[in-house]
């Protein structure tokens, strides 16, 4: 909620395991679409992780920024907008913490209360480079200007990542920059700190913000890490959400826009949680803003696997009336096995000719490669093989960004497969800079300088 705008660009979500915050870029049209269609993506991951727990948060916010640049493609009205994400996730006695943009989250543990999130913005480098002071950010012109989010602008977003071992009593805060916007840290921590139910301290934390006039929508989610207890399943109400049939699961997985809130809204509310903002308006209204098959499909795999275990019809009674002629079907096997054959072979030239329209971006001997085909092998034969070879070494990324060239980056086609390498050579720049040797016809590296650096800062 906030007092100026109209729309809201912000998206929350709240559950046993996942806590999420997403503030849409509202000066671009599409914010809310932006903020919805991340969130609800990532309401999956909202169950007992045990698998990849380390990276299937920062993962699947990937995967959604993929889908966000899909939509623009599907719609170019939405290019341009983009969102924030912090998020944290469960995973055993861990939270597994992602975060890009200007939303925050607060850590309230053992009395200590924090700031853990850094503001991913133009005027936060200024202050981490020394050339403006912390009081001075608060009233600069461009304090508001975003350097890292979620949207088409950026193949590859760099996110911040980390866990945290959880204590009993701890308390987290998620918000968007409604709150700290027109709120002081001192008064958060406050109100965080009075004795009350969560949901008091996100009512009072709402009222106060209202108060300061924030010009912005602010979402809240809180989390308080509760002591081991037994664990009920909730009651839920009769009028669940079905789970969607056949039919309409082979449209959603086409794009339809009710079939996919269909297949959300079941899988939603199998679980308990709050669901706020611009997410809740699509998924209620059946608005879902999702072209591809991805988030679609993993959905509908969850509920076709549901569906597998169920029992079978009763056969049909036919089948078994004794006054029938039997039907001579000794031809219908042969002339079967022919066909699914045939089929098969189709199948498997039309998909190995598929592959070769495909481009990834990975590793190759140590350096930034693209590759054409798919990073999968099919027994000995292999479904790719290398288009081009850059300078860019390997050593000069993020350490993050390393793991995920192992598994591979996947394009669309070639010019976003040079888009993607694009952004790689900016962050192997970004950790090599320039520095000019003393004798320039040296060939070796400056003092301080890795040997990987010269590649990439001739």
């Amino acid at each position: 909620m906030g007092l100026v705008r109209a729309k809201n660009d912000d998206s929350g979500y709240a559950g046993r395991y996942l806590a999420v915050v997403a503030d849409g870029m509202g000066g671009h049209v599409g914010g809310d679409v932006a903020s919805a269609s991340t969130v609800l993506d990532l309401v999956h991951l909202d169950q007992d992780t045990t698998v990849d727990v380390e990276t299937v948060l920062p993962d699947e916010i990937q995967t959604a920024n993929s889908i966000l640049n899909d939509l623009v493609s599907a719609n170019p009205k939405l290019s341009g907008m983009g969102t924030t994400v912090t998020a944290l996730l469960l995973t055993g006695d861990r939270f597994q913490y992602a975060h890009i943009g200007d939303s925050r989250a607060y850590r309230l543990k053992d009395g200590v209360f924090e700031q853990v999130s850094k503001d991913h913005t133009f005027v936060q480098r200024l202050v981490d480079e020394g050339r403006l002071r912390p009081e001075e950010a608060e009233h600069h012109p461009h304090k508001n200007v975003l350097m890292r989010v979620l949207g088409d602008s950026d193949a590859s977003p760099e996110l911040d990542i980390d866990q945290f071992p959880i204590t009993p009593g701890e308390r987290w805060l998620l918000c968007s920059d409604g709150l700290n916007a027109v709120v002081p840290d001192q008064i958060t921590e406050r109100i965080m700190r009075k004795a009350g139910s969560l949901q008091q301290t996100v009512d009072d934390l709402v009222e106060v913000t209202l108060k300061h006039g924030s010009p912005d929508n602010v979402t809240i989610v809180m989390v308080e890490v509760a002591e081991d207890v037994e664990y009920e399943e909730p009651v839920l109400a009769p009028a669940r959400e079905p789970a969607p049939d056949t039919g309409q699961l082979q449209v959603a997985q086409q794009g339809d826009l009710e079939a996919s809130a269909a297949v959300i809204r079941h899988e939603m509310s199998i679980r308990p949680h709050v669901l706020v903002g611009a997410a809740d308006l699509a998924t209620q209204t059946g608005q879902i803003p999702m072209v591809t098959q991805r988030s679609a499909e993993k959905r509908a795999a969850a509920i076709l696997t549901h569906k597998a275990s169920e029992p079978d019809e009763a056969p049909d009674e036919r089948e078994f009336d004794p006054m029938r002629r039997p039907l001579n079907r000794g031809w219908l096997i042969p002339t079967f096995l022919t066909l699914m054959g045939l089929i098969l072979a189709s199948v498997l030239w039309f998909g190995f000719a598929w592959t070769q329209t495909q481009y990834y971006v990975a590793d190759y001997d140590g350096k930034v490669a693209i590759y054409n085909g798919v990073s999968q092998d099919l027994g000995p034969i292999k479904l790719s093989h290398v288009d081009t070879v850059t300078h860019i070494p390997t050593e000069a990324l993020p350490a993050y960004t390393q793991q995920r060239l192992r598994n591979s980056l996947a394009a669309r086609d070639l010019a976003h497969a040079q888009d993607i390498v694009s952004e790689l050579l900016i962050s192997a720049k970004q950790a090599c800079p320039v520095i000019v040797p003393a004798d320039p016809q040296s060939a070796d590296s400056p003092p301080g300088l890795p040997n990987y650096c010269q590649e990439v800062t001739p």
